[in-house]
Formats: structure tokens, C-alpha cells, sequence
């Protein structure tokens, strides 16, 4: 494979409760190796159903606020028609509509080109699947 692309696989486990797990640390650590100091595209990538990557403010509350708007939005309850798992896990299946399993974003000599309180994080609202994986991928 071409130096140009490198691409790794990250294993998360994001436990039995609704989440909004920070990825920066491993795109940051991912882009260390792989942009090696070079300006390219780096794209992050949730393989599942029922995961979206959401860029956004993480610590002071706004990963709270979007799991509450989220709750506002996709109540759990019994109106979905998908209903295998928990009560309410069809709502899961929606989420990647509203955010999508994925991000592309800029990278300068080799660092994210995030603003000062962005974070790259992966949004799991489905508590029945704790075992989640996300292809990182740098084009550069």
C-alpha cells in the first residue's frame, strides 16, 4: 500500500449506557505515524448500524446536551418498527441518519485541523452492542 493512504482499525468499548466516546487522542496518535508531518484528509469511520462520529465540544456538558436532544428527538419506546433488543432500539437504527457513521477532516503538517473545542468522538446510543470498531484512514 502506498504511503499516501494508511488506514487502522480502532476497537472500542463503549460499556452498557449511551455515550459520546472521544476519539481525538487516537486520531491524533493514528496521525502521528501515519501523516508523518504531510497536509492530507483523514477519515473517520463507524462500521455499524447504529453508531454515528460527530464533531463536537466534549466536557462541559454539550456530549450530555446531544445525548438529551437525542433523547428528545429518537425517544426509546415502542413506536419504532425495528424492534429487536432493548425497548426502543429501533431508534438506534435511526441515528446515522441524523448523524452519519462518518467524518473527513483536514490535516496540516500532520495534526487535525480541529477549531479550539472540537473533538472527534463516536456517538453510541445502542446499549445491547458494547464491542464497536472505527477505521481511521489517512490520504495524504
Amino acid at each position: 500500500m502506498s504511503d499516501a493512504f494508511t488506514t487502522r482499525v480502532l476497537h472500542i468499548t463503549t460499556g452498557n449506557a449511551e455515550t459520546v466516546h472521544d476519539l481525538t487522542a487516537d486520531c491524533t496518535a493514528f496521525l502521528r505515524e501515519a501523516a508523518a508531518g504531510r497536509d492530507g484528509l483523514l477519515n473517520v469511520f463507524a462500521p455499524h448500524a447504529t453508531t454515528g462520529v460527530a464533531v463536537l465540544e466534549t466536557g462541559a456538558g454539550s456530549d450530555d446536551d446531544l445525548l438529551a436532544a437525542l433523547h428528545t428527538l429518537l425517544p426509546a419506546d415502542d413506536r419504532w418498527q425495528h424492534r429487536h433488543g432493548s425497548p426502543g432500539h429501533g431508534r438506534d437504527h435511526v441515528l446515522p441518519a441524523l448523524i452519519p457513521p462518518h467524518a473527513t477532516l483536514p490535516v496540516v503538517g500532520g495534526e487535525l485541523a480541529l477549531g479550539t473545542w472540537q473533538s472527534v468522538c463516536l456517538v453510541d446510543t445502542n446499549v445491547d452492542n458494547v464491542d464497536r470498531q472505527v477505521r481511521l484512514s489517512f490520504l495524504g
